[in-house]
């Protein structure tokens, strides 16, 4: 195989990853490594290839290991098609990239004080402030971002959808598509594509 990805499957950001690479047509030439590990237990996670000790983290033959998600999902549209960061859009890509990786980022700090924290240390405060930030980028996206939504297939529509994906999974209770209905219509439709459906986390 081309290239080893340091993965797991209920990570947003390494579905991210995988969503690009089933799109450019590169997912038969990844071989994926489970990694599983927290901040307070690296486990299995690659802290060899990245010191960060984060996933996704992408090894190739050719140079040193790759990461975070948003630098291996353009090296691999690169290796593909090289359509997902068009150059006439290249900055509204980057910038609807941006907030949905803020808002994944939001939904999994939500998941860490739940999970790592003892149970009379977690913060509700916390965990509702990270939730404001991801109900306000997912309200942004309904917004301003319905019309780049529905135009061609780009790296910042994955990223936003499995970000929202992520919230779903995690955090069921929680409720994002009130008030943002456009926002939700078009997730609906994206959650079918294939590569969304090869890439879909476990359930339980």
């Amino acid at each position: 195989m081309p290239y080893i990805l340091h993965h797991s499957p209920a990570s947003p950001f390494v579905r991210m990853v995988m969503v690009v690479a089933h799109e450019s047509g590169l997912a038969d030439e990844i071989e994926c490594v489970d990694a599983i590990g927290t901040p307070l237990a690296p486990g299995t996670m690659p802290v060899a290839q990245n010191p960060l000790g984060k996933i996704p983290t992408l090894e190739r033959a050719d140079g040193p290991a790759m990461f975070d998600s948003r630098v291996i999902c353009r090296f691999l549209d690169s290796q593909g098609t090289g359509r997902l960061y068009p150059d006439s859009r290249i900055w509204e890509v980057l910038t609807l990239e941006a907030l949905a990786h803020g808002l994944t980022e939001a939904v999994l700090l939500m998941t860490y004080e739940a999970r790592l924290r003892p149970e009379d240390k977690q913060m509700p405060e916390i965990v509702d402030a990270q939730w404001s930030k991801a109900h306000r980028a997912a309200t942004a996206a309904n917004a301003r971002w319905m019309s780049h939504l529905s135009g061609p297939l780009d790296a910042a529509q994955i990223a936003l959808a499995c970000g929202l994906g992520y919230a779903d999974f995690r955090h069921p209770q929680r409720d994002w598509r009130t008030g943002n209905e456009a926002l939700a219509e078009w997730y609906a439709r994206f959650s079918e594509r294939p590569s969304m459906q090869a890439t879909k986390p476990p359930e339980g």
